[in-house]
């Protein structure tokens, strides 16, 4: 018996094996992770007719598609499609395998039993026998392929399961772990040649085929490194680095360390870009070129790095130009699918309820009695926080459970409206003042910044692990008194609530210790009662701000904690931490009641939507996502920064979003349609405080360049119309007029920008740690 025929043999054969164009598998479909595929057939690019992605029913995506009659064509690669043809191809392919075990016997053996002599140099492709090739597929993985596509060519290939013959080898079973990794010496040629081509095609194709550049880099390099080709990884990364965008640099500055197999166990971020899916949006002609390229290269280590780990979504139209496409790119993860945004989300403000405010405003005890006066009017802004008419964008009152108002609540309220009356209206030709509270030797390091809704109240985080509460008016911060001496007081008196308090306790500022950590996030309750604060030793303590003591500690992140938010109904509180989630917590409960999942990175940033039905998480993977807390699903995904998310503010009318990052853009954002709308330019440097105006006329930021800007936000989202089609396609047009829209800009002595706030009637207030360097 022959060798070819002993190898023949050895071959397991399978009773029926079945072929499907790229069927995807999911492997984890929990709500909000990523989700990974895996590829159960070999694919081969011939096999297209319809080059629309399919979107399967468990949300991964199809390439391959259907033709009208419902058959994928496959023509024979090699000459004829004869079988003795095919044989000796195959023969060729199990030749390379044996070189590469440097089983030189068996290959002379073969050679001759199977009389390839003379034949063997004109059958193969360039480089076959040293492994190296101009990138035509000149290595087994892609003659593999060949021979795969040329047996399996039938006029009845359909989408369904085809039966293979089982007198035939499965010729993938004896070169599956060579076909799964490639040629490593040929990455070069093959990135190389990819990028010839993309540079020389139109204009209008090489800025949305470019795309491919990142992603195909990175996961080249790090299959090299998962391989352990060491030096082949550091030739290509110093060949190739250098063509990436800008906006890559501080993700390559990571890459490039990671140089060996090890390196890349401990880091989380590359484990989970290697295994995700990078979405590119590329219209259908680009498409049909990148494809058609490919297809006559038969570069399928390129083809099979895009089936496994990218996600092309094609749209009809036009090509994106350079800059449509730099305003969404960026994030770790690509840009965003569009099917994500296209649910529908509740943005309008809840009904107020129905309080009655005195006649007098100077009538102040008449807040303390039971009898009601006559309703009292307001005027209300356009943009006003509140509405006392039901939105029809508004979540129904009891969609998710919110605490009832108490009376402490109600009086509240009224003193709100009424200082409402007395808001000064904002706009470009009349600016609000600034006041700047600047935090002088704060040498345990000041880390955040929070004042009360009424602005009495100022609460600062530093890095020692304390938390500091300051008093903003003449009245001083005082205790409770103790259980001993409350005995004593009479409880049916008028002013009880005064009596209460230990007025040998007066002070203007109160210390807060428990903390083992830095303290990274501060957040008012608010009823002005309670104050939650977040810190490096994982944990969110809730402090009492009648005894100025913590009355709980609250244990679900396992790393530091970056930011903590509560509701502006109060109960409900989020925080978002190292661990890459944020979690949504009630006050009574000790866990947890929503873990949201899904960003690739720190969760450095949270805020809650003013009717408290969403929650919005910046992250350090350069994507904001908003979250439906009613179920825990992402209802939104924004793509566009090219930096972490460090600051995010919703208008008072909970129709727009606004977020800044350490590229020193202001992005807005329309979260009806799920657009991007605006992009405000000008600070220097990381952007840590946004803010709206009570009335939703100006946006103010704040920034570690020293420097407050106001902007015209209503100029901003009145000059961008957001139609169906650009909801539909994406192709956001940005208006480049950011000194249009920037009214004032004012610039601190030496201080950073940590926090931003406006008070009720429209002064605006601005805090940060003096910088003597």
């Amino acid at each position: 018996m022959c060798l070819w025929c002993r190898i023949r043999q050895k071959i397991p054969k399978k009773k029926k094996t079945y072929y499907a164009a790229h069927v995807m598998t999911p492997l984890l479909s929990a709500p909000g992770k990523k989700m990974a595929a895996v590829q159960d057939a070999p694919m081969e690019l011939d096999a297209e007719k319809e080059t629309k992605p399919e979107i399967l029913s468990d949300g991964t995506s199809n390439l391959s598609g259907n033709t009208a009659s419902g058959t994928l064509s496959s023509p024979p690669l090699t000459a004829g499609g004869a079988p003795k043809q095919e044989d000796q191809q195959t023969l060729i392919a199990v030749l390379q395998f044996l070189r590469r075990n440097k089983l030189t016997e068996s290959v002379e053996i073969l050679r001759r039993e199977a009389c390839l002599e003379d034949q063997e140099d004109s059958q193969t492709l360039d480089g076959s026998g040293g492994g190296k090739g101009d990138g035509d597929g000149g290595d087994a993985n892609s003659l593999l392929s060949r021979v795969s596509i040329a047996s399996a060519a039938a006029p009845q290939s359909t989408l369904t399961p085809i039966p293979v013959k089982n007198d035939q080898p499965d010729v993938s079973v004896v070169l599956s772990a060579y076909s799964q990794q490639g040629d490593p010496s040929l990455y070069q040629v093959y990135y190389s040649s990819l990028k010839n081509f993309i540079e020389s095609v139109l204009d209008c194709h090489r800025a949305e085929l470019s795309q491919l550049f990142y992603p195909l880099f990175v996961h080249m390099y790090l299959e090299l490194v998962y391989n352990n080709h060491e030096n082949k990884a550091k030739a290509f990364f110093e060949k190739f680095s250098g063509d990436q965008e800008c906006y890559y640099q501080d993700d390559l500055r990571i890459l490039c360390g990671l140089t060996k197999k090890e390196h890349l166990k401990g880091n989380e971020a590359l484990l989970d870009f290697r295994t995700s899916r990078f979405v590119l949006r590329i219209s259908r002609d680009s498409y049909q070129l990148l494809k058609r390229h490919l297809q006559e290269r038969h570069n399928n280590q390129i083809w099979n790095i895009i089936q496994e780990h990218l996600y092309i979504d094609i749209f009809d139209g036009m090509p994106r130009s350079k800059s449509q496409i730099d305003s969404m790119s960026g994030s770790f993860a690509g840009e965003t699918r569009r099917e994500v945004n296209k649910a529908k989300v509740f943005y309008g403000l809840l009904k107020e309820p129905e309080i009655e405010v005195p006649l007098d405003d100077e009538d102040d005890e008449a807040e303390n009695e039971e009898g009601k006066p006559k309703k009292k009017k307001t005027k209300k802004d356009s943009m006003g926080s509140k509405s006392k008419k039901q939105d029809p964008n508004a979540p129904q009152q009891n969609r998710i459970p919110l605490p009832e108002l108490k009376d402490s609540d109600k009086l509240d309220k009224i003193m709100y409206m009424k200082e409402s009356t007395k808001r000064i209206r904002l706009g470009p030709e009349n600016l609000p003042s600034i006041c700047f509270y600047s935090f002088l030797n704060a040498y345990q390091g000041l880390t955040a910044v929070d004042f009360t809704d009424d602005s009495s109240l100022l609460a600062g985080g530093f890095a020692d692990s304390t938390v500091r509460v300051w008093s903003a008016t003449p009245k001083k911060l005082r205790k409770v008194k103790s259980a001993a001496e409350l005995n004593l007081i009479d409880k049916e008196s008028d002013d009880v609530l005064e009596r209460i308090m230990d007025e040998k306790t007066a002070s203007e500022s109160k210390n807060l210790y428990g903390h083992s950590g830095p303290v990274y996030g501060v957040s008012f309750s608010p009823d002005r009662n309670y104050l939650l604060s977040s810190s490096e030793d994982g944990t969110v303590r809730l402090w009492s701000l009648q005894t100025f003591t913590c009355l709980v500690g609250y244990k679900g992140h396992n790393y530091p904690v970056w930011d903590t938010h509560f509701s502006p109904f109060g109960y409900y509180f989020v925080s978002g931490g190292h661990d890459r989630v944020a979690r949504l917590w009630a006050t009574d409960h000790y866990q947890p009641l929503r873990i949201f999942a899904g960003h690739l990175a720190d969760v450095t940033c949270t805020r809650f939507h003013p009717n408290s039905n969403y929650v919005v998480t910046g992250s350090t993977d350069r994507t904001i996502r908003l979250w439906d807390v009613l179920n825990g699903n992402c209802v939104r995904f924004f793509t566009g920064h090219k930096g972490p998310i460090h600051s995010l503010a919703f208008s008072p009318n909970g129709k727009f979003l606004a977020s800044g990052s350490t590229d020193g853009r202001v992005l807005l954002w329309d979260i009806g349609h799920g657009l991007m709308i605006g992009e405000l330019k000008g600070h220097t440097d990381t952007i840590y405080a946004l803010k709206f105006s009570r009335d939703g006329e100006i946006l103010a930021s704040g920034s570690m360049d020293n420097t407050v800007r106001l902007w015209d936000s209503m100029k901003a989202f009145d000059d961008m119309e957001t139609d169906d089609f650009t909801a539909a396609t994406g192709h956001i047009h940005l208006p480049d007029n950011s000194q249009e829209l920037l009214l004032g800009m004012y610039h601190s002595k030496s201080t950073p920008v940590t926090h931003l706030h406006f008070t009720r009637r429209n002064l605006l207030l601005a805090a940060g740690a003096y910088n003597s360097q």
